[in-house]
């Protein structure tokens, strides 16, 4: 099951999953950027994103507004749901109304393997190439791998450091698309917010703070989300045609 977390506010972007691309509301256009790929929920704490999900078909399930992130979410709606401890839920953030279908598979297609070996992974997500001047962005978190392709640490800083200045573009971009079983995101979800998650305000450190695997997947993606209205002029001038 895909899962979209819809808070309505954000902190940078009033409103954005209700804002227009190319035609939809944001959330929307998300949810049907995926819609072939397995069932689609929303999971918001907001009547207008219910009934907004309703109208154009999409189930939708009403979630408390305290939650600190989307992954809180996503499990407070699995659990009202009453799915089964081995089910595959893959968590993609509304502000991702471009994001390719094989990326999401890529993601499906490495929970699966988590399940078939029963590997020691809590959490399975992906990554792409980004060059050095989109790495200098904070808005596009950088991700740094050991040499199993599980993530060491995430950080909103332009990470690795290269100390000899090495013009490359080996920094690792961030998508914050997760795959997790339902087990597994009740676990994580039991856990208390880290240290490094509060001071980089990402989620997925959590895990790592608690001695936790993340595998992560390789993908190419030309997408990314939509954290400002820059953004969203930026997406709209390269996904329009």
């Amino acid at each position: 099951m895909i899962i979209i977390p819809a808070r309505l506010n954000s902190s940078r972007f009033a409103n954005k999953i209700l804002v227009d691309i190319l035609g939809l509301p944001m959330v929307i256009k998300t949810a049907q950027q995926v819609s072939s790929l397995d069932k689609v929920v929303i999971a918001t704490d907001s009547q207008e994103v219910i009934d907004l999900a309703k109208n154009h078909g999409f189930e939708a399930v009403m979630t408390s507004n305290a939650h600190q992130s989307g992954t809180d979410r996503i499990n407070e709606a699995v659990n009202i749901l009453n799915l089964d401890d081995n089910e595959i839920i893959i968590n993609v953030q509304a502000d991702e109304p471009f994001i390719e279908e094989d990326v999401v598979r890529t993601v499906i297609n490495r929970v699966k393997k988590v399940k078939k070996y029963n590997e020691d992974i809590m959490i399975t997500s992906c990554y792409k190439d980004i060059s050095s001047e989109l790495a200098d962005d904070p808005n596009h978190v950088k991700v740094i791998l050991d040499e199993n392709s599980n993530a060491i640490y995430f950080s909103r800083a332009k990470v690795p450091y290269h100390r000899d200045h090495y013009d490359s573009s080996s920094y690792c971009g961030h998508l914050g698309i997760y795959g997790f079983t339902k087990k597994s995101l009740n676990k994580f979800c039991k856990l208390k917010c880290s240290k490094l998650e509060n001071i980089e305000k990402l989620e997925q450190l959590r895990a790592i703070d608690n001695g936790f695997k993340i595998a992560m997947v390789k993908v190419d993606s030309k997408s990314f989300g939509i954290d400002t209205e820059d953004d969203l002029k930026n997406a709209i001038r390269i996904f329009k045609n």
